[in-house]
């Protein structure tokens, strides 16, 4: 859980969350939205990925990534059993 909440902790990462939310795009797409470094943009990528909060498929010459929904699933239901044992103290 720790790595999901570093990966959201980021703007960068939170926006290219919000693109993927809109439609599956390859990382060259990604980083024409953002005015930083390719690289930068693979390591944004790369930890989104390490939080299991993206997938990424190899189509040919270009990577595809898409959201983890099932991730995103869990998020909620922790911070629901959260919300739930604050009530009870």
């Amino acid at each position: 859980m720790n790595d999901i909440f570093k990966a959201l902790a980021d703007p960068t990462r939170r926006k290219i969350l919000i693109m993927l939310k809109e439609k599956d795009m390859n990382a060259g797409e990604i980083a024409d939205a953002f005015n930083i470094s390719k690289p930068s943009i693979s390591h944004h990528l790369s930890l989104l990925k390490q939080a299991n909060l993206v997938l990424s498929e190899k189509q040919g010459q270009n990577i595809n990534y898409s959201l983890n929904t099932t991730v995103f699933q869990d998020i909620l239901q922790w911070f629901f059993e959260f919300r739930e044992r604050g009530d009870r103290e």
